[in-house]
């Protein structure tokens, strides 16, 4: 390879150029192939790519460029995430539209990724925020709208006065805004929902086929739906007729419930308190909650708070009656938004408890301390155990119990046994201008009205002034809300909220499959064809939401009849973070490493080389400078193998040389097809290249083969090097990947150490094989070992086949 910066420079410049022209990288559905199609999780538009962005791109683009290799209609594409509140932010910053803001961001990050080579088919280019994408997002409410899945209803939501904007409680981070880090709220509005949860027994069920899936990325998925098999039992407020609901998978504790929670927002929290001395303060603890952010509710680290309501109800078990409080560690979304307390067998009910001076009733004994008193606790016993004052079912084990309680509150009508899920359904409403418009007007007369499809798409407004402030921009666009009831034709007004952007990504895979289509939301035939995704890349952080909702998507789109499969992505890669000095490489910590300042002075192909060298995929990447020297020097040394050697020597290949060639290429095969281990692969070249520095006869094979394997981690000088062999007809983007012969990597002698005693004492060269007796003469034969073994009495002769003999004397 060349030692300077402008030779580098040059070829880079050059083969970039040359796939532009001959479209290098386009495909076409095509029946006849077998296709292969690699995505990665397309980035947010913020202009420079950092190094998180090169290492996921890296990854995906040197497995599309081996599948190239081998044969298949690789689809490899790339795109934009580009509606969102950073755009609003900087649009504030700046004084600018958000519009002009992400569509220079998004040409200043398209030339980033053109100079690292990367192997996009560039034709399916897309932007999440181009009118062309977003109409579909409002195809695919509509279609949602009719069948019942998109609805509005109130709620209490996070908010963020700042953003002015509801978040997800994901996005609620130690109680601030996830991205302005002001304190979050929590306030009732109208919003619109997406109904996931009718999807969460597929979604539960399905995990199970994603079996190239990480295990803790379906474990995640499975605890976050959270289907939870319990009772749900009714306990009665004394002189009412109110009856509390209860959720819990622990009926096996009930005789031990000495409390009752609501959460602040429970229904039953102000008509059970209005007019009773605790009015007062009940409404102050509720009103002080709202403006705590759900997330820091359910955090386990926070001190949880409460107060008595002045009412009581009854544990229908044991007609205990018990005091009902209001905590905030109870949240209305989940369960029945009450709960039933048992103290000793709960720490969070513990605790409570104490603070408050609750009564605590033990009902599961320790079996190893079986005569501690509830009041000599020193924290809830939350292990298995033998129930106790538990009536009849005294003496059974509390996992049998769970059962037998479950049923025997059933037939006495104290409750039902039931399922309960975790997953809620998705409030997909946001009060900000950069996002798709909700598709939807209001009319006094028809009352919610769908915008007819053939209005799509209702576009964002560009004369609307972006402050930050005081709710959704489009709210103050006359031109934008003022509208025509599609029904009656009178006067009415447009819904001002627009889509969370996990909406735009939870479908953008399939409209790569056809994504200049403007007649349908993606050709049936192509999504046949490319669908699913057979490999897909990203960050352990969104193995949550992003692939929960694209599969939620996709059940929908099979609903629709638009695709047959059940899943969108077959194998998921989530690479590890980049690390400088062992922290996360960020502007904060002033630890980022600019990719421009590497390219500038190493090239794509280096950094390349040393993103994959330096850790496997999945791990963790320490930055270390002297990694890019290291493989500067690799690509230096293979591109003078090329220039000094090839095509200068003749005759056959030695034995030893075809041996490791054959070797080289079935290890890095194997690199790529058990794990993607690409450091074991360039590890394995490097071998290769040091059994060509060695060699004496001809180098030819060896050489083109070290070319082949190396393509797909360094292109560009791989086709430079390919043009240098004379292999001037087509690209080696195109080039067959080399096969191994099997028979090639038989040696007809191997080295067979000898041992004596445990010590080395000498070596043997057999054939492949070679009988023990055979083994046994040689051995003893060798002078180092005779001179240990041959007046002495062979206790052992053990043979290691192929590898080691180990005489014991």
């Amino acid at each position: 390879m060349p030692y300077t910066t402008n030779d580098i420079r040059a070829i880079e410049s050059k083969w970039q150029k040359f796939w532009d022209k001959h479209h290098t990288f386009r495909v076409h559905t095509d029946s006849a192939k077998p296709k292969y199609y690699v995505l990665e999780m397309f980035p947010y538009p913020s202009g420079k790519i950092h190094m998180g962005h090169v290492r996921n791109y890296t990854i995906a683009d040197v497995i599309a460029r081996y599948k190239m290799m081998q044969g298949f209609n690789v689809l490899h594409p790339i795109g934009y995430d580009a509606f969102g509140q950073p755009a609003e932010n900087a649009a504030i910053k700046n004084k600018t539209n958000p519009a002009d803001w992400t569509y220079k961001c998004i040409a200043q990050m398209h030339d980033e990724l053109k100079k690292m080579g990367f192997s996009y088919d560039w034709d399916r280019e897309l932007s999440t925020c181009d009118a062309e994408y977003y109409k579909w997002n409002q195809w695919i409410f509509l279609k949602m709208f009719e069948r019942g899945l998109a609805y509005k209803k109130a709620s209490s939501v996070n908010w963020c006065p700042d953003c002015a904007t509801t978040l997800a409680n994901e996005e609620v981070i130690n109680g601030g805004c996830w991205r302005c880090k002001s304190v979050v709220v929590q306030k009732d509005l109208e919003q619109w929902y997406l109904k996931i949860t009718q999807y969460a027994p597929a979604l539960l069920d399905d995990l199970q086929k994603l079996d190239q899936w990480p295990s803790r990325v379906r474990l995640m998925q499975e605890n976050w739906i959270g289907k939870s098999y319990g009772v749900e039992i009714l306990f009665k407020v004394t002189d009412s007729q109110e009856m509390i609901k209860v959720f819990t998978t622990r009926p096996d504790t009930i005789f031990g419930a000495t409390y009752v929670v609501l959460a602040p927002e429970h229904p039953l929290v102000k008509k059970l308190t209005a007019g009773t001395p605790q009015e007062k303060d009940v409404l102050a603890f509720v009103e002080k909650t709202a403006n705590k952010s759900k997330s820091l509710r359910m955090s386990g680290d926070q001190r949880k708070e409460g107060v008595f309501i002045g009412r009581h109800a009854v544990n229908p078990v044991n007609n205990v009656t018990i005091p009902i409080y209001i905590g905030d560690y109870v949240l209305m979304e989940y369960g029945t938004g009450a709960i039933m307390a048992v103290p000793t067998h709960d720490q969070r009910d513990f605790e409570f408890a104490k603070e408050h001076k609750l009564a605590l009733r033990i009902v599961i004994q320790d079996p190893k301390n079986p005569d501690i008193t509830a009041e000599a606790m020193a924290q809830a016993y939350v292990d298995e155990g033998a129930l106790v004052n538990s009536g009849e079912f005294n003496g059974i084990g509390n996992e049998e119990a769970k059962k037998k309680i479950a049923e025997w509150m059933k037939s006495k009508h104290y409750g039902s046994i039931t399922v309960h899920w975790r997953l809620r359904d998705w409030l997909i409403s946001r009060q900000r201008y950069w996002g798709t418009p909700i598709p939807i007007i209001y009319c006094e007369h028809c009352g919610t009205v769908p915008v007819p499809y053939q209005q799509l798409p209702v576009e964002l407004p560009k004369d609307v002034e972006i402050t930050g402030e005081g709710g959704s921009p489009l709210a103050r666009s006359r031109g934008f809300v003022e509208c025509t009831c599609p029904k009656c034709n009178k006067p009415a007004r447009r819904e001002t909220d627009t889509m969370a952007t996990f909406f735009d990504s939870s479908w953008y895979f399939l409209r790569f499959c056809s994504a200049r289509n403007n007649e349908e939301i993606f050709g049936q035939k192509d999504a046949a064809y490319w669908m699913p995704v057979d490999q897909y890349i990203g960050g352990i952080e969104h193995a949550i939401l992003h692939l929960l909702y694209s599969r939620f998507f996709t059940k929908f789109f099979k609903d629709l009849g638009l695709i047959t499969m059940d899943e969108p992505f077959v194998r998921l890669l989530t690479q590890g973070m980049v690390l400088k000095e062992g922290e996360v490489m960020s502007k904060s910590r002033g630890n980022t490493v600019d990719p421009d300042e590497v390219l500038s002075k190493f090239g794509a192909d280096t950094l390349r080389l040393f993103i994959l060298f330096a850790a496997p995929p999945e791990d963790q990447l320490e930055w270390q400078s002297s990694g890019l020297e290291g493989s500067w020097r690799f690509l230096n040394r293979v591109y003078q193998m090329v220039e000094k050697r090839y095509k200068q020597t003749e005759g056959e290949p030695g034995a030893d040389l075809e041996r490791e060639r054959n070797k080289a290429i079935k290890s890095v095969t194997q690199s790529f097809e058990e794990g993607y281990k690409f450091n074991t692969a360039i590890s394995h070249m490097m071998v290769l290249a040091n059994a060509i520095d060695k060699a004496k006869t001809n180098v030819d094979a060896a050489i083109e083969t070290l070319v082949l394997l190396l393509a797909p981690f360094a292109p560009h000088v791989a086709e430079e090097m390919w043009q240098m062999m004379g292999k001037k007809d087509a690209t080696i983007a195109h080039a067959a990947w080399p096969v191994f012969d099997e028979a090639a990597l038989k040696t007809s002698t191997i080295t067979m150490a000898v041992q004596v005693n445990g010590k080395v004492r000498g070596q043997i060269q057999v054939a492949p094989d070679t009988a023990q007796d055979e083994l046994r003469k040689l051995a003893l034969a060798d002078p180092g070992v005779a001179k240990y073994a041959q007046d002495a009495t062979i206790k052992k002769f053990i043979v290691v086949p192929n590898k080691l003999i180990s005489i014991v004397v």
